[in-house]
């Protein structure tokens, strides 16, 4: 299984724009995604894939995943994005992000063309990840298939605009409940298949972008409702929504701090003293505990927590 990228904050930046590109390297996002599709227009396309590879090998990218959205495979774009940007910068490169994803031969088709590249410019087969946009219903029905298609791939990610086009949702505000509908959340069905696709294969799960950038608190709103449920993070579009993103999506120092001593108070107890049960201050832990306390750890430690507290293994008897 491939590692978990922290991707809390995924901050899309026009690949024509140098100078978004070059204040997005300074902006405290966990990944940065060079866009080569719908932020380009077509006539400059080409010299997008220039400045992008020149951004990958100039730039300062410290702590950052880095990723490239190429055009979707019905585009004539598609497959020179893949081979200028890896053969010219896949030294540089994290992942590549497949928009439009409808099933498990799109992906597999972006695996092979990384596997041909890496292997004539000699870049480590398979170090590359894949990132794929879930776009409209077609990708929603095979959402099961892409997700199991490929070791490369590393995350699902909606795409909320094409797929609310696709389903024909009688709205304009990407991000926001259609009006009319009152009766709960129009999006649950949709985060939750592929928040269950995506764990069932081993990869995360980000949620799309929220496009009224002046409504910090709207984002906010609508970035918690995927963070409870259990997404790994959400794309944002303007500097104002990156702190309430990173927020939203990383534990409390609290909840963290409790993740960890869980997890050490376990292991003390399967490890030491040979219990699968055991009181840990006015709670009870087993194995079911341990799994949810390491969620909430591995997502803090990819945010760069560190723990302020701890406890000492438990002495009483369960």
């Amino acid at each position: 299984m491939r590692a978990m990228r922290a991707r809390r904050t995924t901050l899309s930046v026009p690949g024509s724009n140098p100078r978004f590109i070059e204040k997005a390297q300074g902006l405290p996002v966990d990944e940065v995604l060079l866009d080569l599709e719908d932020a380009v227009a077509p006539s400059a396309k080409e010299d997008a894939r220039k400045a992008v590879v020149a951004a990958l090998n100039e730039g300062d990218w410290s702590g950052k995943v880095r990723v490239v959205r190429i055009n979707d495979l019905e585009t004539h774009f598609a497959y020179r994005d893949v081979i200028e940007v890896v053969e010219g910068a896949g030294a540089h490169l994290d992942a590549i992000m497949l928009p439009k994803a409808q099933d498990a031969t799109h992906v597999q088709w972006l695996d092979r063309l990384l596997t041909q590249i890496e292997r004539a410019v000699g870049l480590p087969v398979g170090r590359i990840g894949i990132e794929a946009q879930i776009e409209d219903a077609r990708s929603m029905i095979n959402i099961e298939a892409i997700a199991a298609s490929s070791p490369r791939l590393e995350s699902l990610v909606l795409g909320p605009g094409d797929l609310m086009a696709s389903l024909n949702m009688k709205t304009l505000v990407v991000g926001e409940q259609p009006p009319g509908y009152t009766e709960g959340d129009a999006y649950h069905y949709i985060l939750m298949h592929i928040l269950m696709a995506a764990r069932a294969n081993g990869l995360q799960a980000i949620d799309g972008p929220y496009f009224n950038i002046k409504d910090v608190d709207g984002f906010t709103r609508v970035a918690r409702r995927s963070a409870a449920l259990g997404f790994d993070g959400k794309w944002v579009l303007h500097p104002s929504q990156v702190e309430a993103g990173n927020a939203v999506f990383a534990p409390s120092q609290d909840d963290y701090d409790h993740a960890e001593s869980i997890l050490e108070a376990y292991e003390h107890a399967t490890g030491v003293e040979g219990r699968g049960a055991v009181r840990f201050g006015d709670e009870m832990i087993d194995e079911a505990s341990r799994k949810m306390a390491l969620a909430v750890a591995v997502k803090g430690r990819a945010a760069g927590l560190e723990r302020t507290t701890r406890v000492d293994p438990p002495g009483t008897d369960a």
